[in-house]
């Protein structure tokens, strides 16, 4: 049983494992982008046609699909790398996998369409698969209490990442050839990987099975079961639908709609990408370390309540900038609003989640949660537009966004004298842990 009790700020932040998940982050956000954004630059460059760069780029849905297959990096224990442990012997496996990935895509290129497809995809499902293994080493390395610091460094590590495969890869394809830079983006993974070989194993005792058909059961049936067992039936669905709405403002927001409407007020692509792809990610870095220093210091709880409230407020700010006519700092002043409660939120967002795990099933259970937070705004995300065209306004469509955090935040207070969270002191709520 881990620990509970709560560490100060500084030993959160400076526990060694708090920087393992820097490197750890830095690696999951690597490959993003060179299977989506990025990629579509390249591609365009290599004179293919936007309908089959749009299909190609779309590699990168692997990654909301990944809880299908978290059983199988839950339960197999990997033959050889298996000897570094369950977790580190599939973060090494994902790793290589990108690494040799991305080279293959160099080595091919667009000019050899199918199998760099097929690689492509392979990359996408490996840097999936990197997400689960990195989330369930996580939330198995340290206690609830030390969990907003490692998801504060692995947020930092992430970011970095973007900055480094999206905005460093095109400054470098203007000095030399698409091929080199995906090279130059594999040798940065060789870092994360020997911060693997450097990390410890999580003391978890697993469960071993005997046949397919009792491994089925326990990677498959047993980690919903499980969850629905130790909550309820009931409140196990009620705490689903909150993980549904915790996030439905700040993704409704990350969807298609916020480019086109940029540049209706006027900014251009250059002021775009300097305040909301470079500045923003730094604002955002800077929400997730408060939003890690707020559960350091007062559990996840309150800190989760603040950032849904803070979430939905941000996106108020955008009403800000209809009309703004290519103001700058406008620009800059909301990005800094709204990228700072987004990171916050992240943060606390999956300190919660992380609570609600049971660590014999950390990589399904984990999956789930962190897919089914995305849903709902990518939804509401998919008819923005339908709905800006409707109501003849952006401005309708931001009010929405924020008014939808409201049952997020009806959810939390009716949940909050039903649900114990894992680190919490409760004898009722102990009875039930498996």
């Amino acid at each position: 049983m881990r620990d509970t009790q709560k560490p100060s700020v500084w030993q959160a932040f400076t526990q060694p494992a708090a920087w393992t998940m820097f490197f750890f982050g830095f690696a999951s956000g690597l490959p993003f982008l060179l299977v989506a954004g990025t990629l579509a630059y390249w591609l365009r460059e290599g004179g293919l046609q936007l309908r089959d760069i749009t299909m190609i780029a779309s590699a990168g849905m692997a990654y909301s699909f990944k809880f299908l297959w978290a059983p199988l990096v839950d339960r197999w224990r990997l033959p050889v790398l298996g000897r570094l442990g369950q977790r580190r012997g599939w973060l090494l496996l994902a790793m290589l996998a990108v690494m040799l990935g991305l080279l293959a895509m160099a080595g091919l290129t667009p000019q050899r369409l199918t199998v760099f497809v097929w690689v492509t995809v392979a990359v996408a499902v490996f840097g999936a698969t990197l997400d689960i293994a990195v989330d369930a080493y996580r939330v198995e390395i340290a206690p609830p209490v030390a969990q907003g610091a490692l998801v504060a460094t692995y947020s930092l590590g992430y970011r970095l990442a973007l900055i480094a495969s999206g905005a460093l890869a095109l400054v470098l394809a203007d000095h030399t050839v698409w091929p080199n830079v995906y090279r130059a983006m594999a040798a940065l993974m060789l870092v994360p990987i020997a911060t693997v070989l450097l990390a410890r194993e999580p003391d978890v005792v697993r469960v071993r099975v005997q046949n397919f058909a009792e491994g089925l059961r326990e990677g498959v049936v047993e980690p919903f079961a499980d969850f629905f067992r130790r909550f309820g039936g009931a409140l196990g669905l009620m705490i689903l639908v909150f993980i549904l709405s915790m996030k439905i403002s700040d993704q409704a927001i990350v969807g298609g709609i916020i480019g086109p409407f940029y540049l209706d007020q006027g900014f251009s692509k250059t002021q775009i990408a300097a305040v909301t792809k470079v500045y923003g990610i730094w604002v955002g870095i800077a929400g997730a370390f408060l939003g890690g220093v707020a559960v350091a210091r007062w559990g996840v709880r309150w800190p989760l309540l603040a950032g849904i409230v803070l979430g939905a407020a941000s996106n108020l700010l955008y009403l800000a900038l209809i009309g703004a006519d290519g103001d700058t700092r406008l620009l800059t002043l909301v990005i800094s609003g709204e990228n700072l409660a987004q990171g916050f939120l992240g943060t606390t967002a999956v300190a919660y989640m992380s609570a609600l795990v049971n660590q014999r099933y950390t990589a399904t259970q984990y999956a789930l949660f962190s897919s089914l937070i995305m849903l709902p705004g990518k939804v509401l995300g998919f008819f923005s537009g339908r709905i800006v065209e409707t109501y003849q306004g952006y401005g309708s469509y931001f009010v929405l966004t924020a008014v939808v955090a409201v049952p997020a935040v009806l959810l939390f207070f009716w949940l909050y004298p039903r649900v114990k969270l894992a680190g919490e002191e409760a004898d009722d709520f102990a009875s039930r842990r498996p």
